[in-house]
């Protein structure tokens, strides 16, 4: 809702930028996939190796 107001201001203020905003945006949201997939991926690595490194403290605390 947020990125419609501003592009709805942006239309008010500048609407060839406007219109050049709403069809530049597909693309652009294609070319940051990758990096999101990529950003994904790393945050499961990073969950991975932390439930690893904390794994042996939950065995040997475990029993409460």
């Amino acid at each position: 809702m947020i990125k419609f107001v501003l592009w709805l201001i942006l239309l008010w203020v500048s609407w060839p930028l406007a219109l050049l905003a709403l069809i530049l945006y597909p693309f652009v949201w294609l070319l940051t996939l990758p990096f999101r997939l990529i950003g994904i991926a790393f945050d499961g690595l990073f969950a991975f190796l932390k439930a690893l490194v904390m794994l042996p403290a939950r065995v040997l605390g475990g029993t409460r």
